[in-house]
């Protein structure tokens, strides 16, 4: 019997969810809850027959044939509704950022000890196929030992959401929550050492910068550098800016160690590609002793990329999501302390952007 999972939120990437899930064998989507009744109405046609709608996810909760829930709700709602449903037995997929700030990181974290069902945050740009290539190849020794990595997103701006609820830091978190949460958990990951030191500079230049933006006092941020020292020595770098949809690459991610340097290349979603159509990523091996140069095209299913806007990751994070499930056995590859990681720094990044000063980590 399929397992069957319980929504809560229905907005833009609510129904990037329910459109993969659908891909899923062995799954369905059997309820969901939002209070926006068009958005509601929206996912329920996109998951088809046999989902119900709930105004008010405890109702929802109430249900004893629902196998998961999956939290897709503003930023800002997550602790609150965290708090409710580590109450139930039921295996937890919960969207970036895990909380907006640290503090309530550290607080979901502690509520969660004892629990026996998982709770999996999700950070779907490890499974993009060039990142997930890029991070088997650092397994395979391929650069030696990782010193440095960097990471570019040249990306269009935030998108129109539910209320505008992703353009206010007190609601998002601010963009080096919100949206490089990514990031940091992916030097994290790639560097194997927590941050000890964050470093950034950013402003508000040309996004949300017109009247009304300034009278609703618009504050998040739309570029920025980030430098960011590692427990081991390593070290890494963001380059992020939010009006630079034009990029052909979207994100590209470099890690580099003594015997080679490898690229990790992707493309933005087709739907904002100046023909419309969707573009295969790469992933260039630079070898340092012989000067070789591998470029690798990789492709992803057409139907799986037309699903989403995140290069195919989010079907490929729960096929890994539903397997933990099915099996019972393991742990969430992202775990609570991965989210409460790439909040700090995140929260770390926005203060220093916003004081000049770099922000110890340290104890």
């Amino acid at each position: 019997m399929a397992k069957r999972y319980g929504l809560i939120g229905s907005g833009m990437m609510g129904q990037e969810h329910i459109r993969n899930l659908n891909l899923l064998e062995g799954v369905c989507v059997g309820a969901i809850a939002d209070t926006d009744p068009g958005m509601r109405e929206m996912s329920l046609q996109v998951a088809g027959d046999g989902a119900v709608g709930y105004a008010d996810y405890r109702e929802m909760l109430t249900r004893e044939d629902l196998d998961a829930l999956v939290i897709v709700t503003p930023n800002d709602t997550h602790h609150g509704i965290l708090r409710d449903v580590l109450a139930t037995d039921l295996p937890i997929l919960c969207e970036k950022p895990l909380c907006t700030t640290a503090v309530d990181c550290r607080d979901i974290m502690g509520l969660s000890r004892g629990r026996s069902a998982p709770v999996w945050v999700a950070m779907e740009y490890r499974y993009m196929p060039p990142v997930a290539r890029l991070l088997e190849e650092l397994d395979q020794g391929t650069v030696g030992s990782p010193r440095m990595i960097a990471i570019r997103e040249h990306r269009f701006p935030f998108l129109a959401k539910v209320d505008d609820w992703n353009r206010f830091n007190d609601r998002s978190g601010g963009t080096l929550v919100e949206k490089c949460c990514h990031f940091w958990d992916l030097m994290r990951l790639a560097m194997k050492s927590d941050p000890v030191r964050v470093f950034a500079s950013g402003g508000i230049d040309v996004n949300f910068t017109d009247a009304e933006s300034a009278e609703l006092k618009v504050d998040v941020l739309d570029n920025a550098f980030a430098v960011v020292d590692f427990e081991n020595g390593s070290r890494g770098m963001l380059d992020l800016c939010m009006f630079a949809e034009g990029s052909y690459w979207q994100e590209v991610v470099s890690v580099t160690g003594e015997k080679a340097r490898i690229d990790a290349k992707v493309p933005g979603p087709a739907r904002f590609s100046a023909d419309g159509k969707e573009r295969a990523s790469e992933v260039e091996i630079s070898l340092r002793a012989t000067k070789e140069v591998r470029v690798e095209e990789i492709e992803v299913d057409e139907e799986i990329l037309q699903a989403g806007d995140h290069h195919g990751s989010t079907y490929y994070q729960h096929q890994r999501f539903r397997d933990l499930i099915v099996t019972g056995t393991g742990e969430p590859e992202v775990s609570l302390a991965d989210g409460y990681w790439s909040v700090l720094v995140g929260e770390a990044a926005e203060e220093s952007a916003r004081t000049g000063k770099a922000i110890s980590l340290k104890g």
